[in-house]
């Protein structure tokens, strides 16, 4: 499915973070035909952005970015990607940078929801209208079911039903997006390092913590945060979340369904297939 957005309205910038997501973005824009930007600030080098138009920006200096995408009569943005709480240099900052700044001194420490929710209205407070990337590429949610051939069993449903819980209750503290739940147990809760150092601890460490043998092997969950605005940070799996569920022992993957995007969908069913998980879309509620 293609990029939406009508081309009349404007341009769109796409404000590049790490990962393959802001790639999928620019690549599906230049498909149908979208005018659309790529920005890529300098300590985030985009390996594949030759291919594409291109802002160059710099994290202190907010106002240049505006004016740029101004310029290209940028009307909508998308921000897609992991970014690091970068450290500012003072002496680099413009004069909507320190305004940024300011924002941001009050809001990073409240977690990430309240962190992006002042980005936006940063952005829409200087005119530039947010929208989410899987409204740009619609394809990135997929739809309510169980994709692969293997479906979870009544151990696994139990278990995804305990990760849910924890997952809310995360949520409602503005923490994480993500749990690992065996037998009941949780194995693993996503912080900010985010989903893949979760299993990667989960892999290190689960031994011992499986008391039934015959019991379930434990499943991953994915879920926004109740109150996040779901323009910004959704939760993301690809095939290398697949390689790393596989390798923490576990038996499938839980998305909510319309909260979490899928990368490289078809490679990422191929995977769970090859290694015998399942990857399920479980209604919300």
């Amino acid at each position: 499915m293609g990029a939406n957005g009508n081309i009349a309205d404007g341009a769109l910038g796409i404000i590049c973070g790490r990962g393959d997501l802001p790639h999928l973005l620019a690549k599906a824009c230049r498909d149908a035909g979208r005018a659309y930007y790529v920005v890529e600030f300098e300590n985030i080098p985009l390996g594949w952005a030759t291919e594409h138009p291109v802002i160059s920006a710099i994290f202190e200096q907010a106002g240049n970015l505006l004016d740029n995408l101004n310029q290209q009569n940028c009307t909508q943005v998308v921000m897609a990607g992991a970014m690091d709480r970068s450290h500012l240099d003072p002496d680099r900052l413009d004069n909507k940078g320190r305004e940024l700044t300011l924002i941001l001194a009050e809001t990073m420490q409240a977690g990430d929801d309240k962190t992006l929710s002042s980005i936006i209205q940063f952005f829409e407070g200087n005119g530039i209208t947010v929208t989410a990337a899987h409204e740009v590429l619609p394809s990135l949610i997929p739809e309510v079911g169980i994709l692969t051939n293997v479906a979870p069993n009544i151990n696994d449903t139990s278990d995804a039903n305990r990760a849910a819980e924890i997952v809310n209750s995360l949520g409602r503290l503005d923490v994480g997006q993500g749990a690992v739940v065996a037998q009941g147990i949780c194995l693993g809760l996503e912080s900010i390092q985010g989903t893949d150092a979760m299993l990667d601890f989960v892999a290190s460490h689960r031994s011992g913590y499986s008391y039934n043998p015959d019991g379930g092997c434990g499943v991953l969950l994915k879920a926004p945060k109740p109150e996040q605005d779901l323009r910004v940070d959704l939760p993301t799996i690809g095939p290398d979340t697949i390689r790393r569920a596989h390798k923490a022992g576990l038996s499938g993957i839980v998305i909510q369904s319309g909260g979490v995007m899928v990368l490289h969908e078809e490679e990422t069913i191929t995977v769970a297939n090859e290694l015998g998980l399942f990857l399920w879309v479980r209604p919300k509620g």
